[in-house]
């Protein structure tokens, strides 16, 4: 019983992660390639600027994204995926498979 609650407390951590209206889509967007933020919301027009920031922010805090600021004017700011992120493909390629069958599915 022990390991059945050690299997939902990592699933219920992990989904917290990535948990979020915007997470998901941030993420994927940063799996093809490093973005500036003004970037991100022109690819997510329906986030708000302080909606994006907040999904950043925690995905920052969560180790999945980095962000990078550069010393210019005005200042720049990147952000990518960390290696820990990448590794989450195969669940964004599962993803897509089971979006792509349910699609089918429902005709």
């Amino acid at each position: 019983m022990a390991e059945v609650e050690d299997v939902r407390r990592e699933m219920r951590r992990a989904l917290t992660m990535i948990s979020g209206k915007w997470k998901l889509e941030i993420l994927w967007l940063l799996y093809q390639r490093t973005y500036r933020f003004g970037e991100l919301r022109r690819e997510i027009p329906q986030v708000t600027p302080h909606m994006l920031t907040k999904q950043l922010r925690e995905l920052e805090g969560d180790g999945l994204v980095t962000r990078k600021v550069y010393a210019e004017v005005p200042p720049r700011v990147e952000y990518t995926l960390t290696d820990e992120a990448r590794t989450l493909k195969p669940a964004f390629e599962s993803l897509l498979a089971w979006a792509t069958s349910w699609d089918s599915v429902r005709g």
